[in-house]
């Protein structure tokens, strides 16, 4: 009786234990606001100034913003340009005049991204004048087959669609329909912000044949494009690189990982799993940002850039699995649609990552806010905005 008594009662001791919170097994809560917050490739920052919102960046001590080297992707895209002026024939300039016009299709005005690409283009032609707007440029020169010629901007647009979405498509083919008729053969060069638009000059039925157009991004059709010999140029921003940083960096913060060790571990020397990513990938403090470098890509080394190559130093890990909410501001964005979502869908199951993946119509906040739900089901979450400036919107719904 006295062993049946001692049994009952280190039972209860066992149970009261556990409903106390001294069971070993106990799972510590995490509030949402302690929770790793990763931004990627669209930085918090002011859509006028492009200034950074360091409020957003500061929000805990697990956030941070993954994306790419925008000032050295513009200038990379620039150098893309001159150098295939620089081999080509004077027949490029296309009605003789001794004048390299060109068409320029931005993105979105208000988003660093573009600003970045607008000026790199602009200073490599030398038609910058010190602003990013649409109108202000001045006459620049470059060298064709030897010979210097005048540049001139003959107009640049940003592609907004009819329902207010930015980086639009469809905007642009109306666009380059448009300078078609209005320009003609003073149009011997189409320069644009992104792939997707300068795919989109490409549909224009009355396109300039033989004129050259470079694009942004390397997404899967323009790479292609390019082995067919219709787009001349784009470049590249690793999205392999990026979507996988996005995923190291909330792996080493679900890992316990801090100071150094965040943006170093799986970057510059192997994580504990052995995974490395391959691309060189920089932090700068100041922003709290890691940043992939940029390539050109042309008719040389396009198929280097296929779709389908994915970065060997990253293998299975045995990780232990963490949820993560993941938005993505535009379910109709041909980037993140056809380049980065299918490389985070390959990346987060070798990384221990079960990914929710959450997507918008690039137009309103809402769209991907009112899907922002469920937060206490997550371990991590991966931020993609509709505007740059709405980081608080979500950090709003962090801070329990």
């Amino acid at each position: 009786m006295k062993k049946i008594v001692l049994v009952m009662l280190l039972v209860a001791v066992a149970m009261s234990m556990v409903f106390a919170g001294g069971s070993k097994e106990t799972k510590k809560t995490v509030l949402n606001k302690d929770k790793p917050l990763v931004f990627f490739n669209r930085q918090p920052s002011d859509p006028v100034t492009g200034a950074l919102d360091m409020t957003a960046m500061s929000f805990n001590a697990s956030t941070y913003y993954v994306g790419f080297d925008a000032a050295g992707g513009g200038a990379v895209q620039g150098k893309l340009i001159t150098d295939y002026l620089a081999a080509s024939s004077a027949s490029i300039d296309r009605n003789g005049d001794g004048i390299i016009g060109y068409v320029l299709c931005i993105g979105d005005v208000g988003h660093n991204d573009s600003k970045a690409r607008t000026e790199g283009i602009r200073k490599a032609l030398g038609t910058w004048a010190g602003s990013t707007d649409p109108t202000v440029k001045q006459e620049g020169s470059v060298v064709v087959a030897g010979k210097t010629y005048k540049v001139v901007e003959l107009e640049g647009k940003a592609m907004t669609g009819t329902d207010g979405s930015t980086w639009n498509a469809n905007a642009a083919t109306e666009a380059m329909g448009g300078w078609a008729t209005k320009y003609g053969d003073q149009i011997d060069l189409v320069v644009s912000n992104n792939d997707g638009m300068a795919m989109g000059c490409l549909q224009a039925s009355n396109y300039p044949a033989g004129v050259p157009v470079f694009g942004y991004d390397a997404n899967a059709d323009a790479i292609e494009a390019i082995g067919a010999g219709k787009l001349s140029g784009t470049v590249s921003q690793n999205v392999d690189a990026q979507a996988a940083g996005t995923l190291q960096v909330i792996r080493n913060l679900l890992d316990g990982l801090t100071g150094a060790d965040v943006y170093t571990k799986g970057f510059s020397v192997p994580d504990q799993y052995g995974n490395k990513i391959s691309a060189e990938v920089q932090y700068k403090a100041e922003s709290r940002g890691l940043f992939a470098l940029n390539a050109g890509v042309n008719k040389d080394n396009w198929t280097a850039y296929r779709e389908g190559n994915r970065d060997v130093g990253i293998k299975q890990s045995n990780a232990p699995v963490k949820k993560v909410l993941l938005t993505i501001y535009n379910s109709a964005d041909n980037f993140l649609s056809s380049s980065y979502l299918p490389a985070l869908r390959y990346y987060a199951p070798l990384l221990g990552i079960d990914l929710t993946v959450v997507q918008g119509d690039g137009q309103s906040e809402a769209s991907c806010l009112d899907k922002f739900t469920n937060l206490n089901n997550f371990d991590a979450f991966a931020i993609n905005m509709v505007k740059t400036n709405s980081a608080a919107d979500y950090t709003d719904k962090l801070k329990y």
